[in-house]
């Protein structure tokens, strides 16, 4: 069990390391690409073999091979759990690079690697069969499912920073509508006050308006596409206004009042779930080595006491 567990973690941190590398990369990939445009008026013809060798192993090997898998991924997966890896995707903001096909792909290449580890690794440390199959199938099931995982931790971060902008995003609409803007400028006026994710989804609504979607299919869409209760309660919000003709400006002013409240009562409660929180940590880490630094030397003194008798 405690090689299966340390094998797993092993894996575990290599696909988090191949993440990283695969998502860091791209910014850098980019500043590469347009120094090589800029370069090229200059410089004459590449060999083929070179323009090949300069593009990173990334980009070379493994995304041509995640793309080969991509159509046995489908084969795996229901139309359900697809449905639900592209709403996944959506709610993590769609990151560059990533759709349903890059994500099928790496699942079936996770769970093809993470096979063949698991039939490689056992006969390396002299495990038995129990060991075998126990390995194989935790590292096949980490192999597939870590992929949906990485998704749905990207998505969950993006949530929470919406959830912690949107009260700061309607106390600034608040206050650009009663200053004379429409709504639609005071939407435009905090999409570029603000960063992040929730600044991104308004410019998206934005874009969507000057398309000719509508204003009220164009905040439903920013709905649709986000797991905050709280943005979605704004959006009926102001769809109801724009219904029934209520003033805008009073119904931001009773939502900016209610985020601020939900924000208050938010905090409060993380405060109070950290005792239960660090009750493990306090139990298991800190209380022992306490132990160990103040009845240790005491514990020794004991020991040399009763030996010397």
């Amino acid at each position: 069990m405690l090689l299966a567990a340390g094998i797993t973690v092993l894996f575990l941190g290599l696909s988090g390391v191949f993440a990283v590398l695969l998502l860091a990369n791209r910014q850098r990939l980019d500043a590469r690409a347009r120094q090589a445009l800029l370069e090229n008026f200059h410089a004459g013809p590449v060999p083929l073999r070179q323009s090949e060798l300069q593009i990173p192993f990334t980009e070379r090997v493994l995304v041509p091979l995640i793309g080969h898998f991509s159509a046995a991924g489908r084969r795996l997966t229901t139309q359900e759990r697809i449905d639900r890896i592209r709403a996944r995707l959506d709610l993590a903001g769609n990151p560059r690079g990533w759709d349903v096909d890059r994500v099928l792909g790496a699942k079936a290449l996770g769970l093809v690697t993470g096979a063949l580890l698991g039939l490689a690794l056992p006969p390396l440390f002299g495990a038995g069969p129990r060991g075998m199959v126990l390995t194989f199938s935790g590292l096949s099931a980490l192999g597939w499912f870590g992929p949906s995982l990485w998704v749905y931790q990207v998505g969950y971060d993006r949530t929470e920073l919406i959830r912690r902008e949107l009260p700061d995003a309607i106390d600034l609409l608040t206050i650009s509508v009663e200053a004379g803007l429409a709504f639609d400028a005071a939407l435009a006026q905090v999409a570029r006050s603000s960063e992040g994710p929730l600044a991104k989804e308004l410019f998206r609504v934005l874009q969507e308006m000057q398309l000719g979607t509508g204003r009220l299919p164009a905040l439903r869409a920013l709905a649709d596409r986000t797991d905050v209760e709280e943005l979605r309660i704004f959006v009926a919000a102001m769809v109801q206004a724009d219904t029934f003709g209520i003033p805008i400006a009073g119904v931001l002013r009773v939502q900016s009042r209610e985020m601020r409240v939900k924000r208050s009562q938010r905090a409060e409660e993380k405060a109070q779930q950290v005792p239960v929180k660090i009750l493990f940590p306090l139990i298991f880490c800190i209380l022992p080595a306490l132990f160990i630094v103040v009845m240790g030397p005491a514990g020794i003194k004991i020991f040399q006491q009763f030996s010397g008798m």
